[in-house]
């Protein structure tokens, strides 16, 4: 069984979507780190994601294959997750464990931020994804904790 802990190692940043108050789909990205269960973001209010997550909190989190090194523009491995977004408190019990990890994976630039009083840290909970690996090989995001890839299983497949 292959999980998306695996899987998202490599990564350093998320393509985040998120719905603006217009309506209008909006994406950018951020730094992420993720548990095994759940991804995090540490983001600046100014942020029109922040902004938006704040008003509609659901974003999707996608993570694609570098352009530069993929066998076959194609076939870019790549995972979405659509996500339930929270903001996590400064002082809930969570935040320094979590900010140590992602401090771990990102580097000390991030502790330099977290001395701004405008950023801050969002949780996104997976409840469902997709994940394509090349062309035949596309799984849903699944199990207890939605970290695992479960094959998707075609009727009509490609003609």
């Amino acid at each position: 069984m292959k999980y998306l802990d695996a899987l998202l190692t490599p990564f350093k940043s998320t393509v985040l979507g998120t719905q603006s108050s217009n309506g209008y789909p909006f994406s950018s990205y951020a730094p992420f780190y993720y548990d095994g269960e759940v991804v995090y973001i540490f983001i600046s209010d100014i942020a029109t994601h922040a902004k938006n997550m704040k008003n509609i909190p659901k974003a999707s989190a996608f993570f694609i294959e570098d352009e530069n090194i993929t066998e076959n523009i194609f076939k870019r491995k790549r995972i979405s997750l659509q996500c339930d977004v929270v903001q996590i408190s400064k002082a809930d019990a969570s935040y320094s464990s979590v900010m140590d990890a992602f401090v771990e994976k990102q580097g000390e630039t991030l502790t330099m931020l977290m001395g701004m009083k405008d950023f801050n840290l969002y949780s996104l909970h997976p409840v469902y994804g997709e994940a394509t690996f090349g062309f035949g090989e596309a799984y849903n995001i699944g199990g207890e904790k939605m970290n695992q890839l479960v094959p998707r299983i075609s009727t009509s497949g490609h003609k």
